[in-house]
């Protein structure tokens, strides 16, 4: 029997093991690690979605305690299965592997995707922060004005109670406040929720994927950070990133994501040169040559924005794109620039894990990160903001603060939604696909009759 451990950070650990060790009689995973998303470690992964082989669940340990794990339960293997990190960063988690004596294995698409019985469209990227959410959500909403009934699946955020996220539907934001949702999960759930779609997630997704089967005629993935599916796609459209050109092919699972598309969205357009849109094409054109190149916009609209210009503010920004994805700024800081604001560094005022973020992530300047994985963080954001010397928030996290925190100073939300350039382009893609689908008896016809 093999002693396994998975590297994870709550969200693809979880489905490795579901799909690849749970019910495996020749062997054993002791433990998980966790890293990325704070307050992890020390929980346990339940016997209730464990199985039969781990009547006491699974252990979730700090991975800066991996070589002295992997001595202590002498382990044969162990499994890398988180994302968005670079090439290097994997390469040097397998070597501490490798140094301690086992072996070091990344599991792939074909063994982890599970079939689904509808057509499924996976957005996915090649880095955090790329643009998949805008991408998905105008997908889903072309799907809805032609009658079909779409399911969108998200990546999952495991973050508080396992048991009772192991499949969880979402159609209002009384759903989330009734699932106690994270700031992170909202950022994600609330601009589909507020286009009137329905979303799923979870921790078991054989059960995400059935649930959503028996409601959906078209399945929509919305990938997380750059991570791969879960389910075996139909149509795979992966985001491009040109703000952090070479990332598409330094980061993993990205330049996986890049290498399978069908189709692959550089976003973003307006923010960079054509010399650099350029460059970025003619990567992907070195590893893709048949994948199918879209180019599309997505710029910042802040509500109420000529009311700002003078004006002292705080920029907060999507939390997982300025930490771990490694970008300085966002939509907030472009669209507060944009109005005439006056930008103030905010970190003077901030404590806790906001002060540590600053510590870990040291590119962080000019923005707060919207951290609320936990009540605490979302007091020490709220102190923060409160206490700062400014005279308005800008936020550019898709979730609505005004609705967890309690603001001495006016909210001012930034929205982005995607603009193709040139129009259409993605918008024929989905037609031919689902024309195709409905050609092959997958799906209802909803073409025929239509002008």
């Amino acid at each position: 029997m093999r002693k396994v451990v998975i590297l994870g950070a709550a969200g693809r650990d979880f489905h490795v093991f579901n799909t690849c060790f749970r019910d495996d009689a020749d062997s054993r995973v002791v433990a998980f690690t966790a890293t990325q998303i704070p307050d992890i470690a020390g929980r346990r992964y339940p016997p209730s979605l464990a199985g039969l082989f781990y009547p006491q669940g699974v252990p979730i340990v700090p991975e800066e305690e991996l070589e002295a794990l992997l001595r202590a339960e002498a382990i044969d293997e162990v499994v890398f299965a988180y994302s968005d990190v670079s090439h290097e960063t994997v390469m040097h988690a397998a070597s501490r592997v490798l140094a301690s004596g086992a072996d070091f294995r990344l599991l792939g698409p074909t063994r982890t995707m599970l079939q689904a019985s509808k057509p499924v469209i996976a957005v996915c990227a090649v880095r955090t922060g790329a643009g998949k959410s805008q991408v998905s959500r105008k997908l889903a909403s072309w799907l809805k004005e032609w009658g079909l009934r779409v399911a969108i699946v998200r990546h999952p955020m495991p973050y508080g109670e396992l048991e009772r996220q192991r499949c969880q539907r979402f159609a209002t934001v009384e759903d989330l406040q009734r699932a106690r949702c994270t700031v992170e999960e909202r950022e994600e759930y609330e601009p589909h929720l507020a286009a009137g779609h329905i979303v799923y997630a979870g921790v078991d997704y054989g059960e995400v994927l059935a649930a959503a089967e028996a409601e959906a005629e078209v399945l929509l993935w919305d990938g997380g950070n750059n991570d791969f599916s879960f389910f075996q796609p139909d149509w795979l459209v992966v985001v491009a990133d040109p703000l952090r050109l070479g990332h598409e092919r330094s980061y993993h699972p990205g330049e996986t994501n890049l290498r399978m598309a069908d189709t692959v969205l550089i976003n973003k357009v307006d923010s960079v040169s054509q010399q650099e849109v350029a460059l970025l094409q003619a990567s992907i054109a070195e590893v893709n040559s048949k994948a199918r190149v879209v180019l599309a916009a997505s710029p910042p609209r802040l509500d109420r924005g000529d009311e700002l210009r003078g004006k002292r503010v705080v920029v907060v920004e999507d939390g997982p794109s300025v930490t771990h994805g490694g970008m300085p700024y966002g939509a907030g800081l472009l669209a507060a620039r944009a109005v005439g604001a006056q930008i103030v560094e905010p970190w003077e005022w901030t404590g806790g894990s906001l002060a540590r973020a600053r510590e870990l992530y040291p590119h962080l300047q000019q923005v707060l990160p919207a951290l609320g994985y936990q009540p605490e963080q979302l007091a020490e954001l709220e102190t923060a903001l409160n206490a700062a010397a400014c005279e308005a928030i800008v936020s550019a996290t898709p979730s609505r603060l005004e609705r967890l925190l309690h603001l001495n100073k006016p909210l001012y939300q930034v929205y982005y939604d995607l603009e193709e350039r040139p129009t259409g382009v993605l918008h024929d893609l989905l037609r031919e696909n689902v024309q195709k689908w409905s050609e092959t008896g997958r799906i209802r016809d909803v073409f025929t009759g239509r002008i």
